[in-house]
Parts: structure tokens; C-alpha cells; sequence
């Protein structure tokens, strides 16, 4: 008997036991349109049924006693799965004990058939020529760093500190310094005839990015991957990265894996914002996802923000990244403005940055950052100053204006005659201030002043040259034409209060990034916070902050010094885990696992803190142990009582870890 021609697939299953490739043989009805990479449908014995998956790679097989099951189907002949996309997948789902068909998911749209016999009859894309003068501008805007161009044609990892400022296009529209610095990037690239890859955490940075690029690359270059997308339009985009055409990709964190052809740069802005920290299983977060791809593409990587992440500052510590320099630009003017004598400790807003707000308003729009929306996200009671708790279900109270029945942020009821239980007073006041109530004291302030407010429930993108308070949270700042006159950072010691090992990281990434709003030479007050991360903010330098942070960090070995995995589940199948990892990796010591220790219902979590050379060995320990645990658990045969559910989970590289 000799060999036989099989198809090798990878099934699109949550299941981690069926996380492997697995031989069918090819009917003759199929050879032709069997080829790597298409979509096929296949007969699982195990379920009993026919599923979906990959042909990732067509091989020999000897021959077995038992015959191979055939391939149901083709779906597609389009070749959804490039081989670099599936070792990219492989690789990061190895690396963060998952499974490549769940990092597939996040990546390959589902086919929309209309979409697709559109592209089909459409041919190959046209060649994306840059003219001249869109590469001289990119060539003039890069040269402003110096050896950024160098760099980037000899495929170096890099880390830049992006200009702190916002700047007008040639049409007039206002972007920050960052987009225009990264289309540049993008133009030249793809001026040299490569595809370059561009990552940003949200809609708000595509679009600033995408008015950078207008005019500057081909229409048919320029390809958006945005969840706000219809699934034909997201579709029909993802069949144009396949193509052999280079090409721009500006998307979110699921575009790091976007296979364009012949990738030169790939570029992740403001790492530390959480939207780019994967929810879903694996769970990878893109900058780690980015580093893999590196390896394995050459390009070049360049990690860009206002801040700099302790992530990135410990690669640069390595030597793995290279520092750019800053170049030839102006730092933000930062006040960090306090109460003065004579004035009330509970002066929400210092007189020094009030007379700056009155002055600035003169010419234009002032940006006031507040912490939280609404009006009153938390009411305490007027006597004893103990959170106020609803009655019913001990939810926090809330007033949507003053004088309003307060209601529960929980079960949603109206506490018409509230008691405190600690001192019987029926009088309650409000302990912070939203947006909303921010925006109301301000208009009384500023009489006449158009009053804006920029929130979750009132999204604001941009705002005219106009004078106007603008009262925004965190993270939801609006545009300025032209910039902001003056900036306003209020709230700032609430949002340090928060337990959380990042929170003072997170907080100079939230106050940098608004005053990098702030026009040229205008005021930005920092109030009511002193210490290492307000002069951080008021001399801009962000990475020696971040060095500070990350040799504080060192010593009690927290991330991002080590890395960090949790295992959940039951308590046998987390000791059962935890006993796999410690014979895996014996250099683990006591301190390193933390736990178990029971989360509720019979189970129980555990924390492991391992260094970075042995992560491949505790990833791969963790990873046989969740198939372990499967397949125990599986759905028994015919006959036989059920066992119990399969409730080991593990997430390697925990984005937020609790203090």
C-alpha cells in the first residue's frame, strides 16, 4: 500500500481537544478546489455531525487499518487562510495556552457570498501608486525623527514618543500630531512598495487616522478593519488584504493579525489603552501579538504614544526596542495648579486655572477632563458622610439632578424615604460630580459661555474653533479645531484612588493624552496632585517614569516584571494544574504560585508568577492541562452517567491585576 494525498484541517471548535490538525482524505469531486486555505466543511466522528474549518495544508498520509473520513465540502474557493496567517494564529495561541481556531475567530469575517461574487467578478486590485508628492510629505514628516527612516527600512523594533500636539491638515481638518506622524509612516511604506499595518484602540483613532491618510494613498490601499463595519463591507475589505497588492490596514486590536502581502511596518499607538487587552479567548493582548508577528514577518515594529507603558520601557531596557529620539518638538506647558491661601480646601476648581479658563475662553474652546459621567454618580448621607446604600439590595445611590428622588445604580428603585442604618438621618448630599454637574456649575460660572458636554451617553468627535467649556471624561475628549485654548485636569486624585497596580500609569496616559489636545503655548492645569506622576505629566517625561515604575515593580515581581497567568475552575482541577506546572517548571518556588483559594461554588482560582524564559513551559503545561480537564469531562457515551462540567479556564498575561 502506498501513501494517499489527505487534507490536513483545522476544525473551528471552541473544544481545546480538537486544537490540532487533522487528516481527511479528498474525495475526486474535490481535488481541484481542495487547496490550502479555503473553508470546508467536515464529518466529526466524536459529535457525531459535519463542522467548519480550515485546510490548512495538504500532505501524504500512510496507510491505517481504519479508513480516513472524507471531506464533506468546499465552501469557498477562496483561500481565506494564508499559511503566514495560520503560523502567526499557531504561534500566539501557543504562547497564551489557547487554541488557534479562537485566535482564527477574532481575525477571518464569515463569508458573505454577495461580497465575495463582488470581489470575485471584480478582479485583482490596481496597483497602489504613491505620487510624489504624497512621498516627499511622508519623507518631510518622518525626517523630523531622526534615524525613525533609517530604522524603518532596516525592520527594527522600535519605541517612539509621538508629538504632543495637534496639527492642521491641508484640507483644514485638526488631528492629533500622532496620526499625521503615523500616516507618514504608512505612505512611505507603501511607497516602497510594501503593505503596512496600523493598530489603534478605537473608532475615535481611525478616524483621525483615516483623515490623515485621504489624498495621501490610493482609495483601493486604503483598507479599514472597524467592528462598526456592515459584515459584507468587513468581508469584501479582508479579501483586498488577501490580495498580492500592498496595501494600508487601519483597524483595531483584531488588524495586528491582518494579512496583507508583503507587511513592512506595523505599527501599535497607545498600547496602554485596555481596549486593545483581547476579552475574548486566548485573550492575547496586541502588543504581545505584534512582537510575535515581528519575528516572523522582519518588518519593521514601532510602538508609538504620549506615555510611554512599563511593558514597552522593559523591551527597550532589553534592548529589544530602540529608543527613537524625541526630535525637534514642544512638550505640553503643564500648571499643577493647588488650592491657595485663602481659598477653600474644597475648591473644586483653583483660582489659578479658573483665571486661565476665563482667559483662554477669549479665543476659543477650553477642555475640562472630569473623572465620571452624569450628574451625582454618588450620593453619602449629609450627617455621617457614610455611603449611601439602597434599602433593598445595597446598591450605591445616585441623583440625576438636584433635588431628585435618589435611585438605586443597581435594582434601578427610587429610595422615596431613605434611613441611614448608622445614624437615622433622612438627609442625604452629593459626595463627587459628573460631567453633567460639572457642565452645570461651570455654566453658572461662565455665564453666557456655550457649555459642551462629551461623555458615554453624549459622544462628542469634534468641536469648532468657538469659545466653549467643554466638559468631558476621561478617554471620550472631542477635537478642537485648531486646538484647545487651555486644558483643565480635574478629578485627578480620585482616579489615582482607584485599586489597581496600573492606576498611576493609566492615569498619565488619560491626562497626557488630553493635554496632547491642547494648542501650541496653551496652558494645561493638572489640579490636586502632586507626587512622581504629576511631575512626570508637568516635565513630559513619560519614560523615565516608566523605568521608575518598572524598577519599583522588580523587587515584588509584578507584571509587567513577570508575567502572570490565572487558573480557574474546580479546586481538583486547579491543584491538578498547579502539580503540572511545578513538575513542568521546577525553578518555580513557593512565592511564585499564589493560591488556591476558593472564588465560590466549589471553585477555585490560583495566580502564577513566572519569568519570561519559562514561559513556553508553563503555557505548554497549562495548555495539556485544559485538554486534560476536557477530556475528562467530555460528554460521556451512551449509557454511561455524566461527570462533571469542564470548568478549568486559564488566562496567561492577566491584563488587570488587582492590588
Amino acid at each position: 500500500m502506498t501513501a494517499r494525498r489527505v487534507a490536513r484541517v483545522l476544525i473551528d471548535s471552541p473544544l481545546p481537544q480538537l486544537d490540532r490538525l487533522f487528516d481527511y482524505a479528498i474525495p475526486p469531486k474535490l481535488e481541484a478546489d481542495a487547496i490550502p486555505g479555503v473553508r470546508v466543511r467536515v464529518p466529526l466522528r466524536t459529535a457525531g455531525r459535519v463542522v467548519d474549518g480550515f485546510l490548512v495544508e495538504l500532505g501524504e498520509s500512510e496507510p491505517t487499518p481504519r479508513p480516513l473520513s472524507e471531506l464533506e465540502s468546499v465552501v469557498s474557493p477562496v483561500a481565506v487562510l494564508p499559511a503566514r496567517l495560520y503560523a502567526l494564529a499557531r504561534r500566539v495561541a501557543d504562547r497564551a495556552a489557547g487554541s488557534a481556531s479562537d485566535v482564527l475567530r477574532l481575525v477571518i469575517p464569515k463569508r458573505m457570498v454577495r461580497a465575495e461574487k463582488a470581489v470575485l467578478a471584480a478582479g485583482a486590485p490596481a496597483v497602489a501608486t504613491v505620487e510624489a508628492e504624497s512621498a516627499a510629505w511622508a519623507s518631510a514628516v518622518i525626517g523630523a525623527f531622526p534615524g525613525l527612516a533609517d530604522a524603518m527600512t532596516a525592520g527594527e523594533r522600535l519605541a517612539l514618543d509621538a508629538p504632543p500636539h495637534p496639527v492642521a491638515l491641508a484640507d483644514g481638518t485638526t488631528v492629533g500630531g500622532w496620526a499625521e506622524l503615523l500616516a507618514a509612516a504608512a505612505v512611505r511604506t507603501l511607497a516602497a512598495g510594501r503593505s503596512a499595518v496600523v493598530v489603534v484602540p478605537d473608532h475615535r483613532d481611525q478616524d483621525q487616522l483615516a483623515a490623515a491618510l485621504a489624498g495621501r494613498v490610493p482609495d483601493g490601499a486604503l483598507v479599514r478593519d472597524d467592528a462598526r463595519q456592515s459584515s459584507p463591507a468587513r468581508y469584501a475589505g479582508y479579501l483586498r488584504v488577501l490580495s498580492d497588492e500592498p496595501c494600508v490596514v487601519i483597524g483595531n486590536r483584531s488588524a495586528v493579525y491582518a494579512p496583507a502581502h508583503d507587511v513592512g511596518l506595523l505599527v501599535v499607538w497607545d498600547d496602554g489603552d485596555p481596549l486593545l487587552a483581547e476579552p475574548l479567548s486566548p485573550g492575547v493582548h496586541a502588543r504581545d501579538a505584534a512582537l510575535v508577528r515581528q519575528e516572523l514577518d522582519g518588518c519593521a515594529l514601532l510602538f508609538a504614544g504620549h506615555t510611554r507603558t512599563t511593558d514597552v520601557e522593559r523591551l527597550v531596557s532589553l534592548s529589544w526596542l530602540r529608543d527613537v529620539p524625541a526630535g525637534r518638538r514642544a512638550s505640553p506647558r503643564v500648571v499643577l495648579s493647588a488650592t491657595r491661601e485663602g481659598e477653600s480646601r474644597g475648591s473644586r476648581v483653583p483660582s489659578a486655572a479658573f483665571a486661565a479658563a476665563r482667559e483662554a475662553l477669549r479665543d476659543g474652546p477650553v477642555l475640562v477632563q472630569v473623572a465620571r459621567p452624569g450628574y451625582a454618580p454618588a450620593l453619602v448621607c449629609a450627617d455621617c458622610r457614610r455611603p449611601a446604600r439602597c434599602l433593598h439590595c445595597a446598591g450605591p445611590l445616585h441623583a440625576a439632578r438636584p433635588g431628585a428622588v435618589p435611585e438605586c445604580g443597581w435594582c434601578g428603585r427610587a429610595a422615596t424615604a431613605w434611613t441611614c442604618p448608622h445614624c437615622a438621618s433622612t438627609r442625604v448630599r452629593m459626595a463627587s460630580s459628573g460631567s453633567e454637574r460639572t457642565a452645570d456649575e461651570l455654566g453658572r460660572a461662565f455665564p453666557g459661555v456655550r457649555v459642551v458636554v462629551a461623555d458615554g451617553d453624549h459622544p462628542v468627535l469634534r468641536v469648532d474653533a468657538r469659545p466653549a467649556l467643554v466638559v468631558a471624561t476621561r478617554g471620550a475628549e472631542p477635537i478642537a479645531e485648531g486646538g484647545y485654548r487651555a486644558v483643565i485636569l480635574l478629578d485627578g486624585d480620585r482616579m489615582l484612588q482607584s485599586e489597581d497596580l496600573r492606576i498611576a500609569e493609566s492615569c498619565l496616559r488619560w491626562w497626557s493624552n488630553a493635554a496632547a489636545l491642547a494648542a501650541s503655548g496653551a496652558p494645561v492645569h493638572l489640579v490636586g496632585v502632586a507626587g512622581a506622576v504629576a511631575r512626570a505629566l508637568a516635565t513630559w517625561t513619560h519614560p523615565a517614569y516608566a523605568r521608575a515604575e518598572l524598577a519599583q515593580r522588580a523587587p515584588l515581581r509584578m507584571p509587567p516584571a513577570v508575567r502572570v497567568a490565572s487558573v480557574d475552575g474546580s479546586t481538583a482541577a486547579v491543584s491538578a494544574a498547579l502539580d503540572a506546572v511545578r513538575g513542568a517548571v521546577p525553578a518555580l518556588d513557593d512565592e511564585s504560585v499564589l493560591g488556591p483559594v476558593p472564588s465560590g461554588d466549589g471553585a477555585s482560582r490560583a495566580l502564577i508568577r513566572f519569568d519570561y524564559a519559562q514561559g513556553a513551559r508553563v503555557a505548554a503545561s497549562l495548555r495539556a492541562a485544559v485538554v486534560s480537564e476536557a477530556l475528562r469531562t467530555r460528554r460521556p457515551a451512551k449509557g454511561r452517567p455524566p461527570g462533571p462540567r469542564n470548568t478549568l479556564r486559564v488566562r496567561v498575561d492577566v491584563p488587570d491585576l488587582d492590588l
